[in-house]
């Protein structure tokens, strides 16, 4: 009988507050509880890691022109590094990236940065063999031409794709070829379940003993003793008798993870900090006409303009998320607030804060949805059978500092045992995790045995790497279901892709 996964056996009396049960805090938490640290985990929802729409790796940024060689790198580290972590999360199928021929940019300007991240790829598996989770550096990206396109539309539809070429069929039998600069790029970048992670979370979470999950409970007020610690005070949703009732906690080092709302925190916590919050949505669809197994597909473009990027996202059973980069689709008029002078925290208008605490209406449901089907059957003509599949994924996402371009982000430290997570995509909560984990050695409040301190990232999470991928699924879907999403959604995407 295999021996139950237990996280490490020291126990120190050292307990750390982490307001938020996002991607970011539970990360957090369970880096933390792995540990043996006590962990109280505080978050509004009935259950973890709520919040924007998460959807793609980004296992080196290649959707992102503007933003630096130096950001595709860590995302492209920090991806490799949680991918280890939460092997049942993602959906393995390749990336496609196409510019249409309106587009300023010129897809050949990709080529370096594609070429930069397979080398430094090659160089981490070269230094460890377990870090090849993205498929052979070698074959990292491929480029397609207009001539073998046309060759790939003429043959038949694989049921399950074998080999890069059998991804591009689809491709290239559904656009109209004549609209794009060349080459077209497929790359190595998969899909993130969201739901699944949400499940690893919870369930991973529930299992530690060092760990303890505070669901639909808000947090009031926080300060600060003279010696450092911190009192959180809490209002804990009562079903019993249908009210709030407030409570006290102490613990020794306080971890903000709030997300968007990360600035009341540190207006509470008297820490200023300069940020941007920006308010997005993508749409769920269900493509009835739909033929063969999709790659993501993204079709570059000018943000905030009708030409912006669109993107493409298959799921399971025929369903898809679309992402519009338009103030009609997923940008939004008055979206995107910045903090001030006075206040650590952005102020999104009300209609945001309703979406967000209460839902869409279901005639902006039908509206925006339908224009990001319309905007995807620009490039894609037989798109437009597409149909509204159920309601948008949605959420407000900060992003430190003033430049709105900025993708790889983690953490911040500021007064005395107080941490802020800043991450702007999912794959940085790991790196997140273990700056504070350094933090906490720094400040003389935690220390590593030696047999811990030698360790792999994989031999860190223990408990977490000891779920089964039945069990991820299965909780996953359940999620899925108690926040009204297809099932669709949740289920494992995967495929081998060409070695």
């Amino acid at each position: 009988m295999k021996e139950q996964a237990k996280p490490h056996n020291h126990h120190p009396s050292l307990s750390v507050g982490i307001i938020g049960g996002g991607i970011a805090g539970s990360t957090i938490a369970l880096r933390l509880a792995e540990l043996g640290i006590n962990v109280e985990i505080f978050e509004e929802g009935t259950s973890l890691v709520n919040g924007p729409p998460i959807c793609h790796l980004h296992a080196g940024g290649n959707l992102y022109r503007e933003i630096s060689d130096e950001q595709c790198i860590a995302l492209l580290q920090q991806s490799i590094d949680s991918l280890k972590i939460f092997p049942h999360t993602v959906n393995i199928r390749p990336t496609v990236i196409a510019t249409p021929k309106h587009d300023k940019g010129e897809p050949d300007a990709l080529i370096p940065r594609l070429e930069k991240l397979q080398s430094f790829y090659q160089q981490l598996v070269n230094e460890d063999p377990a870090n090849q989770v993205i498929g052979k550096p070698a074959s990292y990206f491929k480029l397609y031409y207009q001539e073998d396109l046309e060759a790939l539309s003429k043959l038949g539809m694989p049921s399950c794709p074998v080999s890069f070429d059998d991804w591009m069929i689809p491709v290239a039998r559904n656009l109209d070829l004549d609209q794009f600069k060349y080459p077209l790029v497929l790359v190595q970048e998969y899909g993130w379940s969201v739901f699944r992670l949400a499940a690893t979370a919870n369930l991973a979470l529930n299992k530690l003993p060092t760990s303890r999950v505070h669901t639909q409970s808000k947090v009031t007020h926080v300060s600060q003793y003279a010696d450092s610690s911190w009192q959180i005070e809490y209002q804990k949703y009562d079903t019993n008798c249908q009210d709030h009732v407030t409570h006290h906690l102490n613990v020794d080092y306080l971890i903000n993870a709030c997300g968007f709302q990360t600035g009341v925190i540190d207006d509470m916590a008297k820490q200023q900090r300069s940020r941007l919050v920006e308010f997005k949505a993508a749409y769920v669809t269900q493509w009835p006409d739909c033929q063969g197994s999709w790659p993501e597909v993204i079709f570059h473009g000018e943000r905030g303009t009708p030409d912006g990027m669109a993107q493409l996202t298959p799921y399971p059973d025929g369903y898809f998320q679309l992402h519009g980069m338009t103030e009609d689709i997923t940008l939004f008029k008055q979206g995107l607030v910045k903090s001030t002078s006075h206040s650590a925290q952005p102020k999104l208008s009300d209609s945001f804060i309703r979406k967000i605490k209460s839902g869409w209406d279901n005639n902006e449901v039908d509206t925006r949805t339908t224009r990001a089907i319309k905007h995807m059957s620009r490039f894609v003509p037989t798109y437009q059978s597409a149909q509204v599949g159920g309601k948008p994924l949605f959420g407000a996402q900060q992003v430190p500092g003033d430049d709105i371009t900025l993708r790889a982000a983690d953490v911040s430290f500021a007064g005395n045992r107080y941490a802020r997570t800043e991450i702007v995509k999912a794959s940085s909560a790991l790196s997140a995790a273990n700056s504070i984990v350094k933090q906490l050695q720094h400040d003389g409040l935690f220390a590593l045995h030696n047999s811990n301190a030698s360790q792999s990232i994989e031999q860190s999470f223990p408990v977490t790497r000891s779920l089964s991928a039945h069990d991820v699924e299965a909780y996953a879907i359940q999620l899925a279901q108690e926040r009204d999403y297809p099932e669709a959604l949740a289920k494992t995407l995967s495929f081998d892709l060409e070695s």
